[in-house]
């Protein structure tokens, strides 16, 4: 099978046609933009985080509700689990409150007010 080569003409007078440069643009390395999409990220994941965090609480709750109405069911290990949601939602939420927070302060240098 042969391959064929689309060409085209240009519509522009062959001296013109001489004188075109083509220039491609290279993409430069902006810290800036790794800086915000790294807050960006780390804001948006603690987010979800504090949320599961808060399920998984929430569940140990309805675990000490169940142990403390029904007294033949016997669950162990649901209050430090409880604590270690409750803490993880806490230190997610305060991430999650410092980028936002560093975040919002660098848009506003960034600006200039």
């Amino acid at each position: 099978m042969k391959t064929q080569k689309a060409t085209y003409q240009s519509s522009l007078p062959s001296n013109t046609r001489n004188k075109l440069v083509l220039r491609r643009t290279r993409k430069r390395f902006n810290p800036r933009i790794l800086l915000d999409r790294t807050i960006e990220t780390t804001a948006i994941v603690s987010l979800l985080f504090t949320g599961f965090a808060g399920v998984g609480a929430m569940a140990c709750w309805g675990l000490e509700i169940i142990e403390t109405t029904n007294s033949n069911i016997i669950i162990s290990g649901w209050q430090q689990q409880k604590s270690i949601c409750l803490g993880a939602m806490l230190v997610s939420f305060s991430a999650f409150l410092g980028t936002s927070l560093v975040g919002a302060s660098l848009s506003i240098q960034r600006d200039k007010f």
